[in-house]
């Protein structure tokens, strides 16, 4: 099976690619639908971003308990704890293997999630 590419965006990526049985959704930013960056701090942003993994997910026919792996980039540390809480509550049971980094993102916002999902064709 080739590789499947779904949604689009303003950058060259594509928002989700299924290769085989795995969906891999591209680095989604705490941005709405009208393109701007969610006003608040750490836990609207990171409702927002999970809000859009779970829209790129669906794009390629997945749902959060597809998800066996995700990455996150802070871009300070001492928001990891109120990140967590919102992040448990959208991955309540059986949740993915996590990297969770901290990091200069590249626009000024405080998180940043890829994931990857099974999803058996």
């Amino acid at each position: 099976m080739p590789k499947q590419c779904f949604g689009t965006s303003h950058v060259p990526l594509s928002p989700a690619v299924r290769a085989g049985d795995l969906v891999y959704v591209s680095g989604q930013v705490p941005v709405g639908s009208d393109g701007i960056v969610v006003k608040g701090g750490i836990t609207e942003q990171t409702e927002q971003v999970l809000a859009n993994v779970k829209a790129a997910l669906a794009l390629a026919g997945c749902t959060l308990d597809d998800v066996v792996k995700t990455t996150v980039w802070l871009e300070d540390a001492r928001d990891f704890g109120a990140f967590n809480a919102v992040y448990a509550r959208h991955f309540p049971k059986n949740p993915p293997a996590r990297s969770t980094v901290e990091s200069r993102l590249m626009i000024d916002i405080k998180i940043e999630v890829e994931a990857v999902a099974y999803r058996p064709v």
